[in-house]
């Protein structure tokens, strides 16, 4: 961060002088004479003199206890005022130590953090700190990956990343064209076949018809139990109203997924409303009416299903509305559901879009789900995720919006409940 290393130098300069001084301050005191042993020399001499003179009678008692006292006074005096008791500068071999010390000191330190601290962490949290990510920023970055694309045509990764990013902020006709660039150079995969045909689709009006139903087809040719490309087959089946068709894809699809699973759960329910419609027939010999719940869920279950599979950083849960706030849910709103770091940067992680409609909404969130090249929802230490409705489609929070946030949570965790219970001021 910004003052980590000017408080990291201040606390390096600390520690030198204190292991530096006392070094001077040795050699300092070794190098100067010691006065006060000089002057106590000086006395006991003179002492011996007078006592030996006293003995042989030349002075008196009394003038060798006075000649004591004026040789005692003396040297106090000299002591006090000498200049010697001043230190005298350190040696040359000492001052070679210290400067020495002063260099390598502070060199090893830096040394040491490069190779067992984490110097990455400084630049991350700077940059979080001055600049704590909006979701215009992440809008202007994307469309700065696809300028920089522009540049690299040839970067299949990339294509995809923007492909996603396009479809995760519900720009679709720009996500198709992406996903079809990145098909021309990444052949027969079926999650990008799928990808593609389900962003087409929405391009399209939420139609299959044409390109899509190719699309689906050839996923689910290269892979027969591709989840995603069964749960869009299905529910392109129901949109040319082959309930028949459309019953035998979502069998398959349920055959796969997890006993007692919210997208278990909803297949099933999906199930028994085609069959119902298929036994009672309507009499008349036109197609049957479209079957609302199917269409309503298909999308929602092929992007659950599509992330199921994704390992152990994928995050699940359930969104739902507080009671107090649903009043002023619209069918039209847009809901985003994002994984994003507890702290610093708001940038997601993973993020989902769906119609406020489908609300209570089972979600997973995963790595395919990203928004920026290296920035993994696996490889997170803890995220919080956060639903959001807007009421303009808007990826950029809005006073009005309704918005909940779970607790901080590994990547890997699953049945998050997420309630949206306030309001955007």
């Amino acid at each position: 961060m910004t003052f980590f290393w000017p408080i990291a130098a201040l606390l390096l300069a600390a520690t030198v002088a204190t292991l530096l001084w006392p070094l001077l301050r040795r050699s300092a005191q070794a190098d100067s004479p010691d006065s006060d042993a000089a002057a106590i020399a000086v006395l006991r001499d003179q002492k011996r003199t007078l006592d030996a003179e006293c003995d042989a009678g030349t002075i008196t008692r009394e003038e060798r206890d006075a000649g004591l006292t004026e040789i005692t006074r003396r040297v106090a005096e000299e002591a006090i005022h000498s200049p010697s008791t001043h230190s005298a500068p350190p040696s040359r071999p000492t001052w070679l130590i210290a400067i020495a010390l002063a260099a390598i000191i502070p060199v090893a330190a830096f040394l040491l953090y490069q190779r067992f601290g984490n110097p990455a962490a400084t630049t991350v949290a700077d940059v979080a700190a001055r600049h704590d990510v909006s979701e215009q920023q992440i809008i202007a970055m994307v469309d700065s990956l696809a300028q920089k694309l522009k540049q690299r045509p040839d970067d299949a990764a990339g294509w995809v990343l923007l492909a996603r990013s396009y479809q995760a902020l519900g720009r679709f006709p720009e996500a198709a064209e992406a996903y079809a660039h990145a098909e021309t150079l990444i052949h027969d995969e079926p999650n990008l076949l799928a990808d593609y045909a389900d962003a087409l689709a929405m391009a399209q009006g939420r139609r299959f018809g044409g390109k899509p139903t190719e699309l689906i087809e050839r996923a689910l040719g290269i892979d027969p139990a591709h989840k995603k490309a069964l749960a869009l087959a299905a529910t392109m089946a129901l949109e040319a109203h082959d309930s028949a068709a459309s019953l035998a894809y979502w069998r398959r699809l349920a055959a796969q997924l997890p006993a007692g699973s919210d997208e278990a759960q909803q297949v099933a329910e999906v199930i028994a409303e085609i069959a119902s419609q298929q036994g009672t027939g309507n009499g008349t010999g036109k197609p049957p009416a479209p079957i609302t719940k199917a269409n309503r869920a298909g999308r929602t279950v092929a992007a659950a299903a599509a992330s199921s599979g994704t390992g152990g950083g994928a995050i699940s849960g359930r969104v739902d509305i507080a009671a107090a706030l649903a009043s002023r849910v619209a069918l039209n709103d847009t809901v985003f559901i994002f994984a994003r770091a507890p702290v610093g940067s708001r940038m997601p992680l993973a993020i989902l879009r769906i119609p406020a409609k489908e609300l209570p909404k089972s979600f997973s969130l995963d790595d395919t789900m990203g928004m920026a090249p290296g920035v993994k929802l696996s490889s997170a230490p803890a995220v919080i995720v956060e639903a959001r409705i807007s009421k303009t489609g808007s990826a950029t929070p809005q006073s009005g919006d309704l918005f909940g946030s779970s607790a901080p949570t590994k990547p890997g965790s699953a049945d998050i409940n997420i309630t949206i219970d306030k309001v955007v001021q």
